[in-house]
């Protein structure tokens, strides 16, 4: 009963001390609780499932890129790795050298030094960058601007900032290269030639080697190397280039050098041994130079070559150019000085120069007749001085076809030998009763000895010579009414549209001297190897026949003795070539002069031939010589020939 009436009265208490409205709030936040759950979680719950959700996240990513770096990448990075960990550097050899057929050197390499920038090794930040490339720029005299932008528009990872480095910078640059992070001294080697000018065109010249050059070969080339540009150099690269060796460098994380090991030895390029003999080469510069200069020549060419074999003895244009220019620094004012050069020193014109040949033609026209049997040796012409034909569109004109003299009755010996017009236009275009070979038959003859295609010769930028005929002057002159008698009378003495090259002359010279035999010139007769101390032959090349002309040998007979006739002058009172009579061996000759226009003030110029072989009876040397453009009908190609073979006959 007690116990029940406490009860009551705490009841009754704790209703008097709780308001209504907080009877309503408390209904509702249970409502809510029921709804939403529990408003405040205790800070000691939260915690730790925060860091647990934070963590398996982290994990996740961790373990992706793990995922990642091992197994998506793994190959990749562990390359790289292993790029990071080895340098390889090439071990430079030697490029090739050239001789001539008595083993004299004529090419040698000598030491030089580069200033080479790796990008690998260069600073990433950009004051470092800027440091560097200051510090260089004055050690080399050279704007930083420029320096830093040359750098950057190279996709190649070494650059070639400086070739060839003076003594002085040099110095500089070995006792602070150290502090220059990203530049490297390189040891390299540069051509010099003894005989520069006297074989400029012949041996050519090396230059630096470009950036698509180096992408294709790179296992033969680094940047600061060296190819061949023109002449042997060029034609030979691959033979005279060198196979370099490979050093491979291991290093640690920090950079710093663990072992070097030499991976593959590096291998010298094979030499060349030419046909050449320099003596004569000299003599023959010596002699082009002297006479161009007394009589203004233009320019000029000779070659000699060896009729047995086609081996060219020596090749020299005119003027000449010094090769040793290109393994220094070239400054751009002496290289705008050559390339603008109007006499053009870099032009070879023995295989590249095309030519009026004038009266050098006449033997295979004299050739191509008796072949055709359009004459008999024997028959003579009476040649007057000229020939007289109606014009063939309108028959009230007249054309004088003239000769240089009046020769009188003429056989075809003789003609050769005085170089008689009248008898070259009757026999080519006919006159009168004789019958004439046509511009088809000349034309036909012409291309058998080569006089329209390149001789093969191992020498790069040949031209080949060029003989007109009716569709091409049909073309060509559209407005023309065509091909008439008087193209094939300057035809037949070569005048008019015909161009050949001085070595295609002496080639088919060649092949008159040796019985038909048209002969490729070749300059390199051995590929060796010295790298052992001796001297090996690695290939020697064997005369190579163009062409075994299908020629009567009594014919080539008639006109070698027409040749020899014009130094003798027998039975030839007017023998163009009588001056090499007194030469200490017996030889056979044709001269041409071509004339090739007039200046403004009707000055005439003339191209100026002569061909030569002896000794007649076993020739071992064609010898064809010709100056360019000379004012007035100057013979000045024959007694160069003279003081060559002179020279040559009594060294």
């Amino acid at each position: 009963m007690e116990k029940e009436l406490k009860n009551k009265r705490v009841k009754l208490r704790f209703k008097e001390e709780i308001e209504p409205h907080e009877i309503l709030l408390d209904s509702l936040a249970k409502k809510k609780e029921e709804e939403f759950g529990k408003f405040e979680i205790p800070l000691f719950q939260k915690i730790p499932r925060g860091f647990l959700a934070v963590s398996l996240i982290l994990i996740f990513i961790l373990f992706a890129k793990t995922f990642q770096l091992q197994i998506i990448q793994g190959k990749s990075f562990a390359a790289r790795a292993q790029a990071n960990k080895f340098i390889f550097h090439q071990i430079q050899a030697a490029r090739g050298v050239i001789y001539d057929k008595n083993l004299e050197q004529l090419v040698f390499n000598q030491p030089s030094f580069d200033l080479i920038y790796e990008k690998n090794s260069f600073p990433q930040a950009e004051d470092e960058k800027m440091k560097v490339l200051k510090e260089i720029s004055l050690i080399l005299k050279r704007d930083s601007e420029e320096l830093k932008k040359e750098i950057e528009e190279s996709t190649l990872p070494e650059v070639l900032i400086f070739k060839n480095l003076d003594h002085q910078t040099l110095i500089i640059l070995e006792t602070k290269i150290k502090e220059l992070p990203g530049f490297k001294i390189e040891n390299n080697t540069v051509r010099y030639y003894p005989k520069g000018e006297i074989l400029s065109h012949l041996i050519g010249y090396t230059g630096k080697i470009n950036a698509q050059e180096l992408k294709a070969a790179p296992e033969f080339y680094s940047v600061s190397d060296y190819v061949g540009r023109s002449g042997l150099e060029k034609s030979y690269e691959e033979i005279l280039r060198k196979n370099p060796g490979q050093l491979r460098i291991e290093r640690d994380a920090l950079g710093n050098v663990i072992s070097q090991d030499v991976i593959q030895l590096p291998e010298s390029g094979e030499s060349l041994v030419l046909w050449l003999d320099s003596a004569l080469q000299k003599k023959i510069k010596e002699e082009l130079e002297k006479m161009a200069k007394e009589f203004g020549a233009r320019g000029g060419a000779a070659v000699a070559l060896d009729p047995k074999t086609g081996g060219v003895l020596a090749l020299a244009s005119y003027p000449p150019f010094d090769n040793n220019l290109f393994s220094r620094r070239i400054s751009e004012e002496e290289w705008q000085g050559l390339s603008e050069d109007p006499a053009r020193p870099f032009f070879n014109r023995v295989i590249s120069g095309k030519y009026l040949t004038g009266s050098t033609i006449k033997p295979l026209i004299a050739l191509a007749a008796l072949e055709e049997k359009i004459i008999s040796p024997d028959k003579k012409i009476d040649a007057q001085g000229k020939i007289v034909i109606q014009d063939a569109w309108n028959p009230e004109k007249i054309w004088e076809f003239k000769d240089w003299a009046i020769h009188g009755l003429t056989d075809i010996r003789k003609a050769i030998a005085q170089s008689v017009n009248v008898y070259f236009y009757t026999i080519g275009g006919g006159y009168g009763d004789q019958k004439g070979l046509g511009p088809t038959k000349i034309k036909e003859y012409l291309e058998k000895f080569g006089w329209n295609q390149k001789t093969g010769i191992d020498l790069p930028e040949e031209e080949e010579g060029f003989i007109p005929d009716k569709e091409w002057k049909k073309k060509t002159f559209p407005e023309d009414p065509g091909w008439w008698d008087g193209d094939t009378y300057n035809l037949s003495i070569g005048q008019g549209f015909i161009e050949v090259t001085p070595l295609e002359v002496a080639a088919s010279f060649a092949a008159i001297a040796n019985d038909g035999k048209l002969l490729k010139p070749q300059v390199v007769q051995k590929i060796i190897d010295t790298s052992t101390g001796s001297v090996q032959v690695i290939k020697e090349f064997q005369p190579s026949i163009s062409d075994e002309l299908a020629i009567d040998q009594k014919n080539l007979q008639i006109v070698r003795e027409g040749m020899r006739q014009a130094v003798t002058g027998q039975n030839s009172p007017l023998a163009s070539a009588v001056l090499l009579n007194s030469l200490p061996v017996k030889a056979a000759a044709k001269t041409g002069t071509a004339q090739v226009g007039r200046d403004q003030y009707g000055n005439e110029y003339y191209h100026n031939w002569v061909t030569v072989f002896a000794p007649y009876e076993d020739p071992q040397i064609v010898l064809t010589v010709v100056f360019e453009r000379i004012k007035g009908e100057q013979v000045i190609a024959l007694p160069v020939a003279k003081e060559i073979l002179e020279w040559y006959f009594t060294k």
